[in-house]
């Protein structure tokens, strides 16, 4: 089975300016505010020119994605009509406050340190180490 071809598009839909971040978050699956929060911060801690002149670069080579799939859907070529629903799993997408997901990764931690702790007693118990000679028997 083969994947789809993916291709590097503008995000028209969804961009702020010319939709090229969130084209580059689409085509690697990232969440868009991180590829926006990490070309700012390049812009303003020093690589300069070099972030501006891609994006304006990708500004002017990328098609959009509402004209692309425009062109695919009177070729004829199929395309899924409904957009796919993605479950958000992750702390930060939940929209969950600091201070909550600190407390919920906590019990997390914990509940794994107590399971481990009883998986370690039982393996150096003598119980243990006797069951595991009656079945080599």
């Amino acid at each position: 089975m083969t994947k789809p071809k993916r291709e590097l598009l503008r995000d028209d839909v969804n961009g702020k300016l010319a939709g090229v971040c969130a084209g580059v978050a689409d085509y690697f699956g990232w969440e868009t505010w991180l590829v926006r929060l990490v070309t700012v911060s390049a812009v303003f801690l020093g690589v300069g020119w070099f972030v501006p002149a891609l994006y304006i670069a990708g500004w002017m080579v990328l098609e959009k994605k509402s004209v692309v799939a425009a062109k695919r859907s009177s070729s004829g070529v199929a395309t899924a009509e409904e957009p796919s629903v993605e479950v958000k799993t992750r702390v930060w997408q939940r929209g969950e406050p600091p201070k909550q997901a600190l407390q919920h990764l906590a019990h997390r931690y914990n509940s794994l340190e107590l399971r481990l702790q009883d998986m370690e007693r039982h393996v150096t118990s003598n119980r243990f180490q006797l069951n595991r000679e009656f079945n080599n028997l």
